[in-house]
């Protein structure tokens, strides 16, 4: 017997693995293969994310957009008002 830490598979255990895993997965497959594809072009899309920051720079990538001007909105009191006309009078809210 030989010991398996130098052992490497021919093409005869490859095709019984093989066989073996499309009993166990043969339906299942499909839905695999379009998961793994997904999370290729997941990781891609990552990778290309990645190199657009490394490309730019950090800084430009991060800068806050510039304000633009606006007019001055106007800002109401919370307060209660008092009249004071007629201090005796409950406060206008």
């Amino acid at each position: 017997m030989a010991p398996l830490f130098g052992w490497t598979p021919g093409w005869q255990e490859l095709v019984v693995v093989a066989v073996i895993g499309l009993l166990l997965f043969g339906r299942r497959l499909p839905e695999l293969g379009r998961s793994l594809g997904k999370g290729i072009v997941e990781f891609k899309k990552g990778l290309k994310g990645m190199e657009d920051e490394v490309e730019g720079g950090f800084n430009s990538a991060s800068a806050p957009p510039a304000d633009t001007a606006r007019p001055p909105q106007r800002i109401t009191s919370a307060a209660p008002k008092f009249d004071e006309a007629n201090p005796s009078a409950p406060p206008k809210i």
